[in-house]
């Protein structure tokens, strides 16, 4: 049930400030994808929050970070209808999804009689307004529990706050895989919204989205914004939990390095990673991420031309497509990880080092993903 009241920190929440707050970068501050939208599924630009739908349709929707938001914040993540679907498909839906751990909420004691309630808030603002739902499925066992909030002026910014209980039921599994989704949805078609899943229940599809009714995906003024989500265990809610940029980004390296270039234009690139030269024309590359890894993470890459160089023993840089990147493997316990870069000119066994191209002071290229 939405909920009215919030109830200010006391003295023992500021106590054990940086953890009441189960959500990694709520208040939307890092974007180590880049703050500029990209099209279709998937980790787009704010960390953590990834664009997920289902359907064959032609609809798109872009994300991007924003400086657009309520008193109190600075940023925001937008989802924008770059291509319009005027008739929803019933087998269509759209919508934002966050995942956590399941080894980060063994303290909700799901599956046993004190499974705890849990309350989600969030600012948010949109170009219509109407009834949406929002809903947290559980994949270990199949589960789901869903409710709706509406949003009554459009183009205004409107904290809703959801409460929800406990499954004493669904056991989420002690593992560094999924434990918990919370999807907000933007569209859903028929097939989706019309069985009730208000209570903790075995998961069927058409309760997947029960009581969503607004279609943010019929036109290409559609836009929804997000910022200040938290998820905090009890049946009120709390202050927004404020963290520094620093903590947000170091949790945040757990799912994602995408490694800085602090280059400016006409200087050389920052350097990538230290290694040698396997032939004449491979090097081998070692990079350690800042903190480990979730798991063995993918290496993905922006095909840019000439975007990265390698160079050897005072020798000029060569310059390369990152297409030229090979991933090869984590080592150390998901905390460093070797990468080839092929079609050099080098000298086998000598000293060398990858480094953003001269001039290029893109900042998104490179990224190791171990996302959820």
């Amino acid at each position: 049930m939405a909920l009215s009241k919030i109830q200010s920190n006391s003295y023992e929440d500021t106590a054990v400030h940086g953890q009441r707050n189960l959500i990694i970068n709520g208040a939307m501050q890092v974007a180590q994808r880049g703050t500029s939208g990209v099209t279709g599924n998937g980790y787009n630009s704010v960390d953590r929050f990834r664009m997920a739908s289902g359907g064959t349709s032609q609809w798109a929707l872009t994300q991007t970070q924003e400086t657009d938001a309520p008193t109190g914040f600075s940023k925001s993540t937008k989802y924008s209808c770059t291509t319009a679907e005027t008739t929803l498909d019933a087998a269509d839906w759209a919508g934002i999804q966050y995942t956590f751990e399941g080894q980060d909420l063994q303290h909700l004691s799901y599956g046993s009689a004190s499974a705890q309630s849990v309350t989600l808030s969030f600012w948010v603002k949109s170009s219509a307004t109407g009834t949406f739902g929002v809903s947290i499925y559980q994949p270990n066992d199949g589960r789901i529990i869903g409710s709706t909030y509406t949003i009554a002026s459009a183009n205004t910014w409107e904290q809703k706050i959801i409460t929800f209980a406990g499954d004493t039921t669904g056991i989420i599994d002690n593992v560094n895989t999924e434990g918990l989704r919370i999807y907000w949805f933007l569209a859903a078609g028929s097939n989706f919204t019309s069985t009730d899943n208000t209570s903790w229940k075995v998961y069927t599809g058409n309760d997947f989205a029960y009581g969503h009714a607004v279609n943010l995906i019929d036109s290409t003024s559609d836009n929804f914004y997000l910022t200040g989500v938290q998820l905090e265990v009890g049946d009120t809610a709390t202050t927004f939990e404020h963290r520094s940029y620093g903590d947000e980004y170091n949790r945040c390296l757990r799912y994602t390095y995408a490694p800085r270039n602090d280059s400016t234009s006409g200087s050389d690139g920052s350097t990538i990673a230290n290694g040698y030269c396997q032939t004449g024309s491979i090097g081998v590359y070692f990079t350690e991420f800042p903190v480990p890894m979730r798991d063995i993470p993918s290496l993905t890459t922006t095909s840019t031309a000439g975007s990265i160089e390698q160079a050897y023993h005072n020798a000029g840089a060569t310059s390369h497509n990152v297409s030229d990147m090979s991933y090869i493997a984590s080592i150390s316990g998901n905390q460093k990880a070797c990468f080839t870069v092929g079609s050099a000119s080098f000298s086998g066994g000598e000293s060398a080092f990858c480094r953003y191209a001269t001039g290029n002071i893109a900042d998104n290229i490179i990224v190791f993903s171990a996302e959820l």
